[in-house]
């Protein structure tokens, strides 16, 4: 039987400028959603007084984006593998427009925070961008893609702050929000006109119980940890939510292993290399935000402290931005040692980075260049890490599973970045230093952050060992037209013969999934009984690899399926 490889998207053929498109197109949306994230800090001081409440109140508008964010991204990720990547993305971006619409129409507190929530909806457009460059690109170009999508997680982030200073500074505070929702039209529009749908679909009920279980537990802890400063640590209430929050996920998970479509499969996430991987991202979303919790503020504290620096919101921001350019020119870096030695090693590698990055700010704090240079440092350890990450988790995924475990792995980063704001917050107070009649963070508060920032990217390295060694298999795609009752079998072998335990899954024309197995020892699968029709066979794994070959009739029809490996 013969195989027929995929053509590579070379120059002059139209499947490359077609890809090409595809790619930024997704990556521009993932860039306008993390925009949220530094929106409102340039009005953070200034909203009480806006929205004519308390400062307390006030900071609501920040952690309604945050709570949002964290029940959105895992439900619209199995809504997209459920009914379509694509509209689940299209859905996103509408809700991150009529929130900035609502936001920018606001002069007071609810309407605020409804906009903000809006806005928080949207953060599964990164995921499933992910999810839409693995149905839909060539092999090739999938590595340094779906990296770059990650990265776009940063790069928004970076450089969304001078930008968003700027227009704090010349203009009406709603200009920010008016400029967020342009952004998400124009992201839109390019989404319909040229993102295709995918066709690889779970079908299916959708677990209502368990988005509702998950979303009160992932509440319970995030609201616990975003104002457990405020109400006190040991308070009844931070406490008594802490507590909730284990209570309400043991029972959700016991549901979830129980139900027959479970909104998680925690069967799935259980893997060791999903699990290892989202343990790391938990890990690096903390070493992520403490780097943009302490630059800005070292920037700008007055010069008379002694190791501030004495700059403007904006060109703090200016100093960030180079993070979040370097993080994009990691994404192809990034794709390159994956592809030659595996995303373990590209993880591994990111860590030690984004550690000697904070290392490096402990004793280089006291000049602009300096801090410009450790950000540089720290966003190409990220770039590599953040690259790596749906790399690990795509390759022990089956194809109808990877937006719902794409987005549990964002949603692990997001609950790193509120583990660190939460712990930075309480070394800052704590480790205080008086000037004039204020008390503000010392030297030491920002250099003990560091060094936390530092230990979490070395915890992250850690953990990334624990990731199999075992060298993953390609993904296969072969084309088969049968008659009613026929039966496909066959064998996985990879580079060492027989593959054992590969996930192999049976599409049809529609798109809907048929049937999954799980190859044996021997690398055996087999599906039967099957109706007329066309099907895709798929064997699942990193990176991805297509061959294709056509047959029909009855009986039984044997494809043995090859699969290439990368360097562990």
């Amino acid at each position: 039987m013969s195989h027929a490889q995929p053509r590579p998207a070379a120059a002059g053929d139209p499947a490359a400028p077609r890809t090409d498109v595809v790619v930024a197109v997704l990556a521009f949306g993932g860039i306008v959603v993390s925009l949220m994230q530094t929106l409102v800090i340039p009005i953070v001081p200034e909203l009480p007084k806006l929205l004519n409440a308390s400062a307390s109140n006030a900071a609501w508008a920040v952690t309604a984006t945050l709570l949002a964010a964290a029940v959105a991204t895992p439900v619209t990720g199995r809504l997209g593998d459920m009914y379509g990547k694509r509209l689940m993305l299209l859905t996103s971006v509408v809700m991150l427009v009529a929130g900035s619409v609502t936001a920018a129409l606001s002069d007071s507190l609810v309407p605020m925070i409804v906009g903000r929530a809006l806005q928080g909806l949207a953060s599964g457009v990164i995921p499933l961008g992910i999810s839409i460059m693995r149905d839909e690109l060539p092999a090739q170009r999938l590595g340094s893609a779906t990296a770059l999508m990650s990265a776009s997680l940063g790069v928004g982030g970076a450089l969304g702050l001078p930008a968003a200073a700027l227009i704090a500074d010349h203009f009406d505070w709603h200009v920010l929000f008016w400029t967020s929702a342009a952004l998400g039209v124009v992201a839109a529009l390019l989404v319909l006109l040229l993102v295709p749908e995918s066709k690889v679909r779970t079908g299916g009920r959708f677990d209502l119980a368990g988005a509702l279980g998950m979303a009160a537990g992932l509440v319970c802890l995030l609201l616990g940890i975003s104002k457990g400063a405020d109400w006190g640590w040991g308070s009844g209430t931070t406490l008594g939510l802490f507590g909730a929050a284990v209570v309400i996920l043991l029972a959700w998970g016991r549901y979830e292993l129980r139900t027959t479509q479970p909104l998680v499969d925690l069967r799935t996430t259980a893997r060791r290399q999903v699990l290892v991987t989202n343990l790391a991202s938990v890990a690096f979303g903390f070493s992520m935000f403490a780097m943009s919790l302490v630059l800005p503020q070292l920037l700008q504290l007055p010069e008379a402290t002694g190791y501030g620096l004495g700059r403007s919101l904006l060109d703090a921001g200016l100093v960030m931005a180079p993070t979040g350019l370097v993080m994009m020119a990691m994404a192809p870096v990034s794709a390159l040692v994956s592809r030659n030695f595996g995303p373990k090693v590209t993880l591994m590698c990111g860590a030690v980075i984004v550690a000697a990055g904070y290392g490096l700010n402990i004793v280089l704090m006291n000049a602009v260049w300096q801090l410009v240079l450790v950000s540089c440092v720290v966003g190409a350890g990220i770039g590599f890490a953040y690259g790596a990450m749906p790399a690990l988790i795509m390759g022990a995924v089956d194809p109808h599973e990877t937006a719902a475990a794409n987005s549990l792995n964002t949603l692990m980063r997001s609950i790193g970045t509120s583990t660190a704001s939460a712990v930075a917050g309480v070394i800052l107070a704590q480790l205080t230093t008086v000037f004039g009649t204020a008390r503000i963070p010392s030297e030491n508060g920002f250099k003990v952050v560091m060094a936390a920032g530092s230990g979490a990217a070395v915890l992250a390295l850690l953990v990334a060992a624990f990731i199999p060694r075992r060298k993953p298999a390609g993904t296969t795609r072969v084309e088969v037209g049968l008659r009613p009752g026929a039966h496909v079998r066959g064998t996985v072998r990879g580079a060492a013969g027989p593959l054992g335990d590969a996930r192999v899954t049976l599409v049809d024309a529609a798109g809907n999934v048929v049937g999954t197995t799980t190859t044996g020892d021997d690398g055996a699968y087999a599906f039967s009984d099957l109706d007329t029709g066309q099907y895709t066979v798929i064997a699942t794994g990193y990176p991805p690899h297509a061959a294709g070959v056509a047959v029909s009739g009855a009986g039984i029809h044997d494809h043995d399926i090859e699969l290439a490996h990368p360097g562990a």
